[in-house]
């Protein structure tokens, strides 16, 4: 009997039919299950978050242990993940989004393949990669094959760490090994009611310790924005997600060779002239640094990072005639702005982060020293602190710092002082540049004078105004060279628009060596 002859016409639309199938992902009752949670799918998700029809997928036809190819009944179609390359606002991005319909998205060996050939393609051609995360872990049937699997992916995250950009979005459940790619990753993305990630989930926990605890609760979008720190910006919801991603890739170099995109420079929107009111007489009063340094940078567009967390320091990005700068900051509203545990984490990485891509770093100091306690002692402060002074030193970068008013002891060190590099140190007249602060000088100073004094209050208060007016002020360091000028707060945008021209062409050299052993 003669074998019909199978045209090239029937090959097309075996494709096509095959192509339809793959892309239909786990079909229509688990896209209808997707959008009851509130979710889109995978390719929905790349569709709102690449620049229209930019999207260009690879491995569109992958399969495990693939044997007919004939047969159009296939299970997983694209082993539960979506990737390939598109735009965002015209720079090439590499991408992959894990999709929930097909397999719960679990990693398979085929699935970790796919990633890793777009981290691999992504490392050689200098872009940025995103990945979306949304999936049920491991593929339990293939065993160490997916442990196997998320290996290669944290292997390929570290090498990549400081030569691309890389960003991870957790748009469903993200448990056990799958949560440490997007830890090793420099931004992590969340979305609200959505997403959560933990290591052992509720029902474990219960399990072996007792505890009682909501996916939401352990591992939510709040949760890892506010109390953990392993998050870095909050969404509102899918659609709020993708708009902050694309704000956030505007700022960001291709690679560690390009520098970060420049912009048509804007003035301020608010008032420069309101600089001098926003500080406040009293010493011990707070306010917001974010209104001084939004009275500085372009557009008074700010973007933080790490928004809800640790916020007795604020960092972030912005721009300044143009150029895209790295904004570091004390935050005096909470905890006086000290520096403890988490802020100096905190801060630390997001200057490491700037170094490696490029960022000149503006640093606007106000510390009136470390949080004291038993807590933060016994927490690690000394080794967590350590970080912050770590990273400013390790920096090559161009860095300029603004002491708004506080800066004592060690602290002042910390927040980029000269002796760590900075390039440019500039001083407000409302700086204080001390060992420790008046009140706690003159207790210890003064202690036997304090005793003696008839009316020991009157008289603490003036040794306190004297100690304040004699020592602690920005000219005793000014005359040793330590701060390079002491400033009109409202020329503050002037001075360090000029100070980024004078070291544009930084460049330095350091002694050989493998790399430093930063204290974890």
């Amino acid at each position: 009997m003669q074998k019909a002859v199978i045209t090239v016409d029937d090959k097309l639309k075996h494709l096509e039919e095959r192509r339809r199938r793959t892309q239909a992902g786990g079909g229509e009752k688990r896209i209808e299950d997707q959008h009851k949670k509130g979710k889109l799918t995978a390719r929905e998700r790349l569709g709102r978050l690449l620049d229209e029809d930019s999207f260009v997928e690879l491995g569109t036809f992958t399969q495990t242990g693939l044997e007919d190819a004939s047969s159009l009944d296939f299970p997983n179609p694209g082993e539960g993940v979506v990737t390939g390359y598109g735009t965002v606002g015209g720079r090439l991005i590499y991408v992959y989004a894990q999709d929930f319909t097909v397999a719960g998205g679990s990693l398979s060996e085929v699935h970790a393949n796919k990633i890793c050939r777009v981290l691999d393609l992504a490392a050689r051609n200098g872009n940025p990669v995103i990945g979306l995360n949304d999936s049920g872990g491991a593929r339990i049937q293939e065993g160490v094959y997916a442990l196997n699997g998320y290996g290669s992916i944290f292997y390929r995250n570290t090498l990549c760490s400081g030569v691309i950009p890389q960003i991870s979005v957790i748009m469903g459940p993200c448990a056990g090994g799958a949560v440490y790619s997007p830890a090793i990753k420099d931004f992590v993305f969340m979305v609200d009611k959505t997403s959560n990630m933990f290591i052992t989930g509720p029902q474990v926990i219960e399990a072996v310790t007792g505890e009682k605890v909501t996916p939401e609760e352990l591992g939510g979008a709040a949760t890892h924005n506010e109390t953990s720190g392993v998050a870095h910006f909050f969404a509102e919801d899918e659609d709020d997600c993708f708009r902050q991603i694309r704000e956030l890739i505007n700022y960001l170099p291709s690679n560690n060779i390009d520098d970060p995109p420049s912009s048509e420079p804007l003035e301020p929107e608010l008032n420069q002239e309101e600089l001098v009111k926003i500080m406040p007489d009293n010493p011990n009063r707070s306010y917001d640094v974010r209104e001084v340094i939004k009275r500085i940078v372009d557009g008074s567009t700010l973007m933080e990072v790490h928004k809800g967390y640790a916020p007795n320091a604020m960092v972030g990005f912005a721009r300044i005639k143009g150029q895209a700068v790295g904004i570091i900051a004390n935050q005096p509203q909470f905890k006086s702005g000290c520096l403890d545990v988490n802020s100096s984490d905190k801060i630390a990485r997001f200057v490491r982060f700037c170094d490696s891509f490029n960022f000149p770093m503006v640093t606007f100091v106000d510390v009136p020293g470390y949080l004291p306690g038993v807590e933060q002692e016994w927490g690690g402060v000394i080794r967590h602190g350590a970080k912050v002074l770590y990273a400013y030193s390790e920096a090559t970068v161009p860095q300029i710092s603004i002491i708004l008013r506080k800066a004592y002891g060690g602290a002042y060190i910390a927040m980029n002082s000269r002796s760590l590099g900075a390039d440019l140190c500039l001083a407000w007249p409302t700086a204080e540049i001390a060992v420790m602060g008046p009140e706690g000088a003159v207790s210890i100073v003064n202690r036997k004078e304090l005793e003696e004094a008839e009316d020991q209050n009157k008289k603490r208060q003036e040794l306190v105004d004297s100690y304040r007016y004699k020592y602690a002020n920005p000219y005793i360091a000014a005359a040793r060279g330590w701060i390079d000028e002491v400033i009109d707060p409202r020329e503050t945008r002037a001075f360090i628009i000029r100070g980024l021209q004078m070291v544009d062409k930084k460049r330095e050299q350091r002694l050989m060596r493998k790399h430093g052993n930063i204290p974890l």
